[in-house]
């Protein structure tokens, strides 16, 4: 198998991942599966005070931030930044396993609060196609701080996909000389747009690579 194909499986699994919990977490009825879930704003210790499952949704961007050129936009956003990933994670020619974890972690982080955004309003019937809530549930205890001028006495609550995005990004950071330079990527699509011409003008039922005259 192809190692990029395998980065992309891990991309899948983790966004399944992404999706089971957040669905077992904000409850679902279907095929006659009933299953509650928690109410929002319930939390349940888990490794007491420092470690808490607390049910949040957020409408906004990580840390509750709001997000001024709308929710639409956002969503829009992420669903392009989605297909580029997937795109470019198919085609980049790198043996970096560091830069291809990097971004297999941010495309499944992605992928998975932009089927928040996109689906669950209308999954849960609570708001039109694009503008749903991301659901977020991992809580624990972290020294006060400050960001973007509000204070914190815990860590914000966040979820999988945010804790993949994370990391992706600090991975593709430290990683970040592995990136094919603009003259390897002209290569590289040089190199597949010759073998795609060449194929085009083989003789059928000859094992020749003699290019046809072009008319």
């Amino acid at each position: 198998m192809n190692s990029n194909k395998k980065f992309l499986w891990l991309a899948a699994a983790l966004l399944v991942l992404d999706q089971a919990t957040k669905v077992a977490v904000k409850g679902f009825s279907l095929f006659g599966v009933q299953h509650d879930g928690m109410y929002l704003g319930e939390s349940i210790p888990v490794l007491g005070n420092f470690l808490r499952l607390t049910f949040v949704e957020n409408p906004g961007m990580a840390f509750g931030i709001g997000f001024g050129a709308g929710k639409l936009f956002l969503t829009l956003f992420s669903l392009v930044a989605s297909v580029a990933l997937t795109w470019y994670l198919t085609r980049v020619r790198t043996q970096s396993f560091w830069l291809l974890l990097g971004l297999s972690l941010v495309l499944a982080g992605a992928s998975g609060n932009l089927i928040d955004r996109m689906f669950y309003g209308v999954f849960y019937n609570e708001a039109p196609l694009f503008y749903g809530k991301v659901v977020d549930f991992i809580d624990f205890e972290f020294f006060d701080f400050s960001f973007f001028g509000s204070s914190y006495s815990r860590w914000p609550v966040f979820n999988i996909a945010d804790s993949c995005v994370t990391c992706g990004m600090v991975l593709l950071m430290i990683a970040h000389k592995h990136f094919p330079s603009a003259k390897q990527a002209d290569s590289t699509i040089s190199t597949a747009a010759e073998g795609s011409t060449a194929a085009e003008y083989i003789q059928p039922g000859t094992q020749t690579t003699e290019k046809r005259p072009l008319q």
